[in-house]
């Protein structure tokens, strides 16, 4: 694949992955924290419907031949700390690295500081990794897959793991159906703000995400 159709291919596949961010409203600070505080469960379910879509994707051109498995190495100490952190970071901010375009582009003012915010901290880390890098790269089984474990073959270990997530889905809609998170007016039935401003527990007047 030539350079040029290489970009294409990743416009094309950003702006899809968008589109399904904002009509799935998880890039909402309300869902956002909401999900951090467990009392919105949008965002887990999106989040395991990518999963889903990336294991079929996946498995189907893996089983063709077409691509080859590259994971990153496990390491405990950059996972656990890093992720400690990333969590931090969106629960107090209800944004992630993602999410926070997406917010920008509907015209929420307090992402300019996440996006800023964001940008500082990756420039910090460049210069502070080769510093960080004995601490943070050691630890860790390496590059650890879990079909590996069992020593099966990847496209039946992947579709399997994907059922299980699917009846997973489907049991977390069943009991908090995604109407009840978003409210009834997220597809404009009953004339609900909902959609804009989706809240958890908070008073009518107390938007979280508010623009």
């Amino acid at each position: 694949m030539s350079v040029f159709a290489a970009v294409l291919l990743g416009l094309a596949m950003g702006a899809a992955f968008g589109i399904a961010l904002e009509k799935s409203r998880v890039f909402e600070p309300g869902v956002i924290l909401g999900q951090m505080r467990l009392a919105n469960f949008t965002m887990l379910k999106v989040f395991l419907t990518a999963v889903i879509t990336g294991l079929v994707v996946l498995s189907v051109l893996h089983g063709a031949g077409l691509v080859k498995l590259a994971p990153k190495a496990t390491l405990f100490t950059a996972d656990i700390v890093g992720g400690l952190l990333l969590g931090a970071g969106i629960a107090l901010a209800g944004a992630c690295p993602g999410t926070v375009f997406a917010q920008l582009g509907a015209g929420y003012r307090d992402a300019r500081y996440t996006f800023l915010g964001a940008l500082a901290g990756a420039a910090t880390f460049i210069y502070l990794e080769p510093a960080l890098a004995p601490y943070i790269s050691k630890g860790g089984p390496g590059k650890l897959m879990f079909h590996t474990l069992f020593d099966l073959p990847y496209v039946p270990v992947a579709l399997g793991f994907a059922a299980v997530l699917v009846a997973g889905l489907l049991a977390l809609e069943r009991w908090r159906p995604w109407r009840a998170d978003l409210g009834t007016g997220y597809d404009g039935v009953g004339g609900s703000d909902a959609a804009f401003h989706p809240v958890v527990d908070e008073a009518p007047g107390d938007r979280i995400g508010a623009r």
